[in-house]
């Protein structure tokens, strides 16, 4: 199960034990905000982009949406959803509890500067009924961040 990687990921750093496990879905930003009792914002959302024959995760803040213009000059290419089936099968996590954490071999990890206007973010944890709250400074070592990047834009 792709909580257990997350765990294992997390426990290097003795975080582990910090993962929230609730008991109604948190698989979208609304219901993780809920979940939590927190504005959507502050959700770490993970999208789950092609990134040639791997995957590539860009982690934003829960209120904003990818500017393709601001993605294609950052990264040359037009951002493509993976297909559902292509998720778990690249990352290690099935969609609604996907996370830049505890993830597979070859998966890049972007994080978004819409993130940083907050002082603690809540990702996923691999499943979707899970989260953790972290500062960004956190959110970036864990993740093992490429680096941070400006490709996203209000709703």
């Amino acid at each position: 199960m792709g909580i257990d990687r997350v765990r294992e990921h997390l426990r290097k750093w003795s975080r582990d034990s910090d993962i929230l496990e609730f008991e109604t879905s948190s698989a979208t930003v609304a219901l993780a905000a809920h979940a939590l009792n927190v504005e959507p914002a502050r959700i770490a959302k993970t999208i789950s982009l092609e990134y040639g024959d791997s995957a590539m995760l860009l982690v934003t803040a829960g209120d904003v949406k990818i500017d393709n213009p601001k993605f294609k000059a950052e990264f040359r290419f037009k951002p493509t959803m993976l297909l559902p089936e292509r998720v778990i099968e690249l990352t290690g996590h099935a969609i609604g509890g996907v996370c830049p954490f505890g993830l597979k071999e070859g998966t890049h990890v972007f994080l978004d500067v819409s993130l940083k206007r907050f002082e603690t973010v809540f990702p996923a944890c691999g499943s979707s009924n899970s989260a953790i709250r972290l500062t960004c400074d956190e959110l970036e070592e864990y993740s093992s961040n490429e680096r941070w990047v400006d490709v996203c834009k209000a709703r």
